[in-house]
C-alpha cells in the first residue's frame, strides 16, 4: 500500500500549490511518469487530474470571495486574466 501513501503525498501537494500545481512534479512525489500519474488518478479520483484541479481551484475562489476579498485579485491568484474569465470558469463548473 505504499503507492496509496505516495499518490497522498502527490495529493497533498496539489492542494498546498493550488494556485499553480505542476503535475509533472506531483508524478515525482507518486514515483512515477506523468502518463502514468495522470492515469493513475483519473482511475481513483473518478475524474481528469485537470479537471480536479479546475474544480478545487473553483472551490477556493468561491471560499475567498465570501471573505470579502476582492473578484479581481482572486481571479488573478487563481490564474484568470479578469474577473470575466473566472465568472465564465464559475458557469462552466
Amino acid at each position: 500500500m505504499e503507492w496509496i501513501e505516495r499518490l497522498n503525498r502527490a495529493v497533498e501537494y496539489l492542494e498546498e500549490h493550488l494556485e499553480e500545481p505542476d503535475p509533472r512534479e506531483a508524478a515525482k512525489i507518486a514515483c512515477c511518469s506523468p502518463y502514468h500519474f495522470q492515469r493513475m488518478f483519473s482511475y481513483l479520483a473518478g475524474v481528469p487530474l485537470k479537471e480536479y484541479i479546475r474544480r478545487r481551484r473553483m472551490t477556493r475562489a468561491a471560499a475567498d470571495l465570501r471573505t470579502g476579498e476582492k473578484v479581481l485579485h482572486v481571479a488573478l491568484r487563481y490564474g484568470y486574466d479578469s474577473p470575466t474569465a473566472l465568472h465564465r470558469a464559475f458557469q462552466a463548473v
